[in-house]
């Protein structure tokens, strides 16, 4: 291994990779992982030097307080390769700024922009070979943040640790998925974490998940916790309604994420002249817009699955299928738009692009 310092970070590199033994053509999402990792804890009240060394596994204490208390947060990220083998990265500043936010509502310190950018793109240099071109291809991106330190008080952790990892991708989601509106369970609440990305967030969604897919269903929308009446996001992702010709989804709030993807699609919509409404939406105007034939598409929109259409929806034992309108869909034409300025394939008038040199 070799080492090297640029600023205050520490590059120890890997001697050899594992990108010969990878099959890109068949990429099992998330458990594949690139060369490098970046690593920075926090320690007496202080970020300490930030490095980037060969991916492996790390010793814990069985009493880190991650395992009791559950402070972590996390982001999801991706990087894409266009057919001169620029890479780009998408919106990272958002992502930046969503974890520091993420971080301070679970009591955690929030990271220096200047180590995050630095160790990140330098990561992604070291390790750009595993960044695959051709459109549907990406580097999954997965900075994290975890309470490290050793003991069992309930109690915020002393120490912590921040950590990026990367693994290769193709698509997350293939085709369309059936999914099931929640009438009993939750994702957030108001006054909670579900604008965050807390770690707890998805591991609770499991549970309610598996009795939707021995249902045949593949996701669940969720609706608010006070009267299960409002639609809120689908599975891991923020959600979109077709009504007609106008694309619906829920505001923001503390109860739903800030989801990059959604903003995204929120202003190419908006730049191609498709008329969005951003406000509360009811189950039964959902129902009811599907028995008069006005609803046109449901479609979940995340980092990893970028879009993913939704064929039809169970609600109360009764299944609604939706229509099928092939390429001219608005997921169909906002997915390409969004995935063409990605890999660099259109132009990029708001200067979501950013290159990797």
């Amino acid at each position: 291994m070799s080492n090297t310092y640029t600023s205050n970070l520490h590059v120890e590199k890997a001697t050899t990779s594992k990108i010969n033994d990878v099959d890109f053509d068949n990429l099992p999402f998330g458990k594949i992982f690139t060369d490098h990792m970046f690593v920075c804890d926090f320690v007496n009240g202080e970020w300490q030097q930030p490095k980037i060394m060969p991916y492996q596994a790390m010793s814990m204490e069985p009493s880190s307080r991650v395992f009791h208390y559950g402070q972590a947060v996390f982001e999801g990220m991706k990087a894409y390769k266009d057919d001169d083998g620029r890479v780009f990265l998408f919106r990272p500043e958002e992502n930046f700024k969503r974890i520091n936010k993420s971080s301070a509502r679970l009591a955690m310190p929030e990271f220096p922009k200047d180590y995050f950018f630095e160790g990140l793109t330098t990561l992604l240099d070291l390790d750009r070979d595993w960044v695959q071109s051709g459109v549907g291809n990406s580097l999954y991106i997965r900075p994290f943040v975890i309470a490290i330190d050793s003991a069992i008080a309930a109690a915020p952790s002393e120490d912590y640790r921040f950590m990026i990892i990367c693994a290769p991708a193709k698509a997350y989601y293939k085709g369309t998925v059936k999914v099931l509106i929640a009438e009993q369970f939750s994702r957030s609440a108001s006054g909670g974490v579900g604008f965050a990305k807390a770690a707890g967030n998805y591991a609770a969604q499991f549970y309610p998940t598996s009795l939707a897919q021995k249902k045949g269903y593949q996701q669940v929308i969720w609706t608010d916790a006070d009267t299960h009446t409002f639609l809120e996001e689908a599975g891991t992702m923020n959600v979109f309604f077709r009504i007609n010709d106008t694309l619906i989804t829920a505001p923001i709030s503390d109860r739903i994420l800030d989801g990059v993807t959604r903003k995204s699609l929120l202003q190419l919509a908006e730049d191609n002249n498709i008329s969005c409404e951003v406000r509360p939406i009811k189950v039964n105007e959902l129902v009811e817009a599907s028995k008069n034939g006005s609803l046109k598409e449901i479609f979940g929109a995340g980092t990893a699955a970028v879009i993913s259409p939704i064929e039809g929806f169970e609600y109360q034992d009764t299944y609604y299928d939706l229509p099928e309108i092939g390429e001219a869909s608005y997921s169909s034409v906002l997915k390409q738009k969004m995935l063409y300025i990605q890999h660099n394939l259109s132009e990029d008038k708001h200067s979501w692009r950013l290159e990797i040199k």
